[in-house]
């Protein structure tokens, strides 16, 4: 199980890179600004999963002798 987590730990670093890039892109390039606070709000749940995942492969690693 650790091992599955540890391998999503990337992928979701990379979702929350991806969403907060497409946030930044809308907003300088004068996009709506209801689009870019819904990005941002995206990446905040995704940021809150990223370390919910760091968290339990933090808790299993050290779990398991």
């Amino acid at each position: 199980m650790a091992e599955l987590l540890r391998m999503a730990i990337p992928v979701a670093v990379g979702a929350v890179a991806v969403v907060l890039l497409l946030g930044l892109w809308n907003m300088m390039r004068g996009g709506s600004s209801s689009r870019s606070q819904s990005l941002m709000r995206w990446r905040v749940g995704l940021q809150f999963l990223a370390i919910v995942i760091v968290m339990a492969v933090l808790y299993l690693s050290s779990a398991t002798p």
